[in-house]
């Protein structure tokens, strides 16, 4: 069932709780945040040609907007990054690569939630960190934040690409986030101990069926409703896990079940 089968209530839904409309564009960091409170996560820099809120879709405030080739000269795509790069360096939502190969941002009310995802995720994966990724995160435990040079070094990872790989990892097991971008005098990331800024939220236990309820439920209230695995594409969950998150909305009474993998929000008729 595509995407495009929506019904148009609910894209009108949409419109409002992802700011998809002119007059509730995102134009400054405060704004960004906010937005990220209210939608509980959403992508920096996708368009719309892939599901889910998304930053940069709010500050073009229209449900059709395009990231263009040439996004340094565009004015929108622009303003994107820069309030990006704000709201990171700011620290008061997570941003980080948390599933797949885009970064995301997360309230921190959610955090806990994704944190349980993840370890449960990592578990059936490996049992645990990778030597690299072990090496950075000893830098860092004992210098608290650093430049992506610099800790190439510090850690011994000379290889650019082996290097980016445990990055990655560690940001997939919450353990490094991003703390800034700087750009002069060359583009590059600040490092830093994700429990610097999160560790409250980081300590809270909560069991992998609460955690996918959770985040189920953040989705569906502002989507209104959910098309077959489009929670899945959103959040980087197997359609099993994103089907068992629904199925508990359904439970609760908090969801309607349409069609196999289809939800809507139980409030809104359509």
């Amino acid at each position: 069932m595509p995407l495009a089968q929506l019904p148009e209530t609910i894209e009108s839904y949409r419109d409002r709780s992802w700011r998809r409309e002119p007059d509730l564009r995102i134009e400054d960091p405060l704004a960004a945040e906010r937005f990220i409170e209210r939608v509980g996560f959403c992508a920096a820099l996708t368009d719309s040609r892939r599901p889910g809120p998304s930053l940069y879709i709010a500050v073009c405030g229209r449900r059709d907007a395009h990231m263009p080739r040439n996004v340094q000269k565009d004015p929108e795509s622009s303003l994107a990054w820069t309030i990006k790069d704000e709201v990171v360096r700011r620290g008061r939502v997570y941003y980080g690569k948390l599933r797949g190969n885009r970064s995301i941002f997360v309230a921190r009310r959610l955090v806990p939630y994704f944190n349980a995802l993840a370890g449960s995720h990592r578990a059936r994966l490996q049992p645990g960190l990778s030597e690299d990724a072990q090496s950075i995160l000893k830098v860092l435990r004992k210098e608290w934040e650093m430049a992506s040079r610099d800790l190439r070094r510090a850690s011994g990872i000379h290889d650019r690409y082996l290097f980016n790989k445990a990055i990655d990892e560690l940001q997939k097991a919450f353990k490094v986030i991003p703390s800034e971008i700087v750009y002069d005098p060359v583009f590059t990331y600040i490092w830093s101990l994700a429990e610097a800024r999160f560790q409250d939220e980081l300590k809270a236990k909560v069991s992998r069926e609460q955690a996918l309820t959770e985040v189920a439920r953040a989705y569906l209230s502002t989507a209104g409703m959910t098309l077959r695995g489009e929670l899945a594409r959103v959040t980087g969950l197997s359609n099993p896990d994103a089907g068992l998150g629904n199925w508990a909305l359904v439970g609760e009474d908090f969801a309607s079940r349409l069609a196999p993998g289809v939800y809507r929000l139980k409030e809104l008729q359509v």
